[in-house]
């Protein structure tokens, strides 16, 4: 998936012994994870490190110890290409439309919603804080490839080399959503020499020089789509999502016309011409920023403290802009574009929700090879009336569906964790289907099997399968790609070459939490 060339994912890892206060439980100590900061990292090793119980805070990369942490946080992700929109959901959805459209909506907090959506990472970015790197850059730049190798083989005894990864180049190149309609997709034939249709004789069948002819239902039905456009735009990067696209999306998900209402029928609904709102909302790019992110991130930070002092009852001086950036804005994740990608691209994302020409809420996520990511949501206290964590949650669904279209690999949507003990937190549980992390084989298991589970114990395997094992663990410690005084080399040529105490046991933990696949991929730094 990493682009060839791409620089690899490079990790300071802390360990896992002191406790934080939980957010949950308000244990003052009972908070138990594994840590290490992310210089950089490719957005493959996250998606895997993610599929392994890990999640991202800034550039802090954290994994629950699961079986002593006081609340345990198990990885959710929801199916996003079968998702069942609940009566719950329908309710804020059609509050939504009736807002923009009428603007009479009752100003009452929804019952179905807690007051914050993603209340986990509040709490993360304590120990963020205080796990923070001071290594210079300069030391987290790896020496050229050639003495790289060099010593990649030392331990082998052979001149040869081994090939690690053989992938496909990646095009790089600005994000646009709008393609130029004349180009074909790669691999479709080109349009440039036209196919000449010569009418056919009377009586010989339709003229295919002209328009096939269509219901006036169904032409009604397309220009009503059409209108969606006006009012309630998806932008990306500042290009418009074409309406053909989303008219497509739509006919896509309702191909029967009795089947239940999709996601996109609530959400890509024409309005009336005299709607009373406007709705916009934009994917700027956050890491590195885009334009159109620095444009916008003085207004951002504005409603993320407004957020912060009513809803986390913050002081008026906490959260500096400095502290907004490192949580929400700084990411380790490398913008990768692929072919088979995304138009907007991968990595670290702001998801604007702009309501009259003004940002009303903000969602950040990460678009990974396989998913949509969620990492936080913050708004505008003054409209907690329309549920947006709910809202933007049901959004990024729909988009992570729209991303589908083409990227074929990219069909879930991560919610975070998933904290059974924290009757708050159980709401997560409510966007089916959706899977639980079993957090000894990081087999995927339905949530509805896991629920008994839950109530019987906090802690407990998800994976049913006796015989089922860690798939990924680590076989061969020396294996491990380290970084140590700007070279490249696997952890048997370090270990030779290391004076002082033997730092094993710690290089053996991480590379059991982080998997064989990615402690190979990734660099680890040693000083």
């Amino acid at each position: 998936m990493a682009a060839a060339g791409s620089s690899p994912s490079i990790v300071e890892y802390f360990g896992g012994e002191d406790g934080y206060r939980c957010g949950y439980c308000k244990n003052e100590s009972g908070n138990l994870s594994h840590g290490m900061w992310a210089h950089s990292m490719t957005v493959q090793d996250y998606q895997d490190l993610i599929d392994r119980g890990w999640r991202r805070s800034g550039k802090y990369v954290y994994k629950p110890i699961m079986n002593q942490t006081c609340c345990p946080q198990y990885t959710i992700r929801c199916q996003a290409l079968h998702f069942q929109t609940s009566k719950s959901h329908k309710k804020v959805l059609k509050k939504m439309l009736k807002f923009i459209s009428k603007g009479d909506v009752s100003k009452v907090a929804s019952e179905e919603e807690p007051m914050d959506s993603h209340i986990e990472d509040v709490v993360t970015c304590d120990f963020a804080y205080k796990s923070e790197s001071h290594v210079s850059q300069s030391e987290l730049t790896p020496l050229s490839v050639d003495h790289t190798e060099r010593v990649e083989n030392e331990d082998k005894g052979t001149g040869e080399t081994k090939e690690e990864v053989s992938e496909q180049k990646v095009e790089s190149g600005s994000p646009q959503i709008s393609a130029d309609k004349d180009t074909p997709a790669p691999g479709e034939p080109s349009h440039s020499a036209k196919t000449v249709h010569a009418p056919p004789k009377p009586g010989k069948g339709a003229d295919l020089s002209k328009p096939p002819c269509r219901k006036a239902k169904d032409i009604r039905k397309e220009r009503k789509l059409q209108k969606l456009l006006q009012n309630q735009m998806c932008t990306l990067e500042g290009s418009q999502l074409q309406a053909g696209d989303q008219v497509l999306l739509l006919q896509n998900s309702k191909s029967k016309t009795n089947q239940p209402k999709t996601i996109e029928d609530f959400v890509f609904v024409s309005l009336p011409d005299d709607a009373r709102h406007k709705l916009e909302v934009r994917v700027v790019r956050s890491s590195p920023p885009s334009s159109q992110f620095k444009a916008t991130v003085q207004e951002s930070y504005q409603v993320y403290k407004r957020y912060q002092m009513v809803i986390h009852k913050d002081p008026p001086d906490k959260p500096t802009i400095n502290q907004f950036t490192r949580f929400l804005c700084d990411s380790p994740l490398e913008a990768e574009n692929a072919p088979n990608g995304p138009e907007c691209g991968y990595g670290s994302f702001h998801q604007q929700y702009w309501l009259d020409g003004k940002i009303i809420a903000v969602g950040v996520i990460d678009i990974l090879p396989y998913c949509v990511s969620s990492v936080y949501l913050y708004y505008d206290p003054d409209y907690s009336f329309l549920s947006l964590g709910v809202y933007s949650a049901l959004r990024e669904i729909a988009f992570t569906r729209q991303l589908h279209e083409k990227a074929p690999d990219l069909c879930f949507y991560y919610m975070g964790f998933y904290i059974h003990s924290c009757p708050k937190m159980r709401y997560k549980g409510q966007y089916r289907p959706s899977d639980l992390l079993c957090p000894e084989t990081y087999a995927w298991t339905p949530i509805e099997q896991c629920l008994p589970l839950l109530e019987h114990s906090k802690y407990c395997r998800l994976n049913q399968d006796v015989k089922a094992v860690d798939e990924g663990c680590v076989k061969e410690l020396g294996r491990v790609r380290v970084l140590h005084k700007r070279t490249v080399m696997p952890y048997s040529v370090y270990k030779k070459r290391r004076k002082g105490p033997s730092d094993e046991a710690s290089v053996q933990q991480y590379a059991s939490l982080v998997g064989q696949t990615c402690s190979e991929r990734m660099l680890l730094f040693r000083s």
